[in-house]
C-alpha cells in the first residue's frame, strides 16, 4: 500500500478519492483548510443524478460521507510546501510538521489571494513574487519583504532567511497571527502604496513611514495550488497548472485536477479531471 495526499476536499480531490480508495493500492488522505467553493452554492440544478436541486454544502457532504465509507481519512491543516527528497518521493509540510507521501494531488481551486494595494499588479515579475522557494535567490544578500500575518507568511519569511539579508513580515494593518523568530522584523502598518522605478525600491505605508525593499513576496491567506506546485517546481501559465492527458504535472507523481488546471470551472469537470487524475496515479503507483 501506498500513501497518497489530495490536497482538496472539493469535487476533484474527493471524486479521486473513491477512485484511489477502491484501488486497494493506496492509503488516501485528503488534507484541507479552507471549505470548497462548491459549499457557497445555494442551489444546484445542472449536475447529473439529482431529480431536485440540492445544495453545495448538500453535495460535498454526501461525497464526503461515501469517501469516508471507503477509509479516506479526511484532516484538516494548512499546506505550506511540497518538496521532493532524495527519494525521489514528496515532502509535505503543513502547520504539524512534514510527512512523506508516494504520490500527491493538488485539487484546492483555483483562487489566489491578493492585497488591493497599489503597485502589486504594475511589479509583478519586477520585485512582486508568490514563492520565496522559486525566487529567493534573486534577492540573496538583499532586504526583503513578505505581505501577510498568517502561516503561510511565516514559513515564506523563514525560506527567505537562508539568502536574503534582511526580511520583514508586513501585516497589512492586520494582526500576526504566527510566530516569528526574531530574526524576522514585523512591521503592522496599513500599506498604502508599493513604489519603485521599473522596479520595487520600497514600500510606503498610511502613516508615512517608508522602508526600502528589493523584492516583495506575497503569501496572504494559505498556499494556493499554483503556489504549491511551483514550489516543488512544476510548471504553471496564467496561474493554472500544466498537466498532461494523465493529469500528471511536469513533476512524476505529482498531479493537479480541478479549477487550478483552468478550462471550464464546473462541478461535472472537477468530477471528471479528479477521477482521470486518480486512474493516472493508480497506473503511476504501480
Amino acid at each position: 500500500m501506498k500513501d497518497v495526499l489530495i490536497i482538496g476536499a472539493g469535487p476533484a480531490g474527493i471524486s479521486a478519492s473513491l477512485y484511489l480508495a477502491r484501488s486497494g493500492k493506496a492509503n488516501v488522505t485528503i488534507a484541507y483548510y479552507e471549505t470548497s467553493a462548491l459549499s457557497k452554492a445555494t442551489k444546484i440544478e445542472n449536475y447529473f443524478g439529482f431529480a431536485e436541486a440540492l445544495s453545495g454544502e448538500e453535495l460535498l457532504e454526501n461525497g464526503r460521507k461515501g469517501a469516508e465509507r471507503l477509509g479516506v481519512t479526511f484532516i484538516k491543516t494548512e499546506i505550506l510546501e511540497i518538496s521532493i527528497n532524495a527519494d525521489l518521493r514528496f515532502e509535505v509540510t503543513d502547520t504539524n510538521g512534514s510527512k512523506i507521501y508516494d504520490a500527491v494531488l493538488i485539487a484546492a481551486g483555483a483562487s489566489r489571494k491578493n492585497a488591493a494595494i497599489p503597485g502589486i499588479k504594475e511589479y509583478e515579475g519586477k520585485g512582486i513574487s508568490y514563492c520565496a522557494v522559486c525566487d529567493a535567490f534573486f534577492h540573496r544578500n538583499k532586504a526583503v519583504a513578505v505581505i501577510g500575518n498568517g502561516e503561510y507568511a511565516a514559513h515564506e519569511a523563514n525560506v527567505l532567511l537562508n539568502t536574503a539579508s534582511d526580511v520583514t513580515i508586513l501585516t497589512d494593518g492586520k494582526q500576526l497571527e504566527a510566530d516569528i523568530p526574531d530574526r524576522i522584523k514585523v512591521n503592522t502598518n496599513k500599506i498604502n502604496a508599493i513604489v519603485g522605478n521599473g522596479k520595487i525600491s520600497g514600500v510606503v505605508f498610511d502613516n508615512g513611514e517608508t522602508i526600502d525593499t528589493d523584492g516583495i513576496f506575497i503569501a496572504i491567506g494559505t498556499a494556493g495550488s499554483s503556489d504549491l506546485a511551483r514550489k516543488a517546481g512544476a510548471a504553471t501559465e496564467n496561474g493554472n497548472i500544466i498537466v498532461d492527458e494523465n493529469g500528471m504535472t511536469t513533476i512524476p507523481g505529482l498531479y493537479a485536477a480541478g479549477d487550478c488546471t483552468g478550462g471550464v470551472l464546473q462541478i461535472a469537470t472537477a468530477v471528471g479531471e479528479g477521477a482521470k487524475a486518480a486512474l493516472g496515479m493508480i497506473g503511476f503507483l504501480k
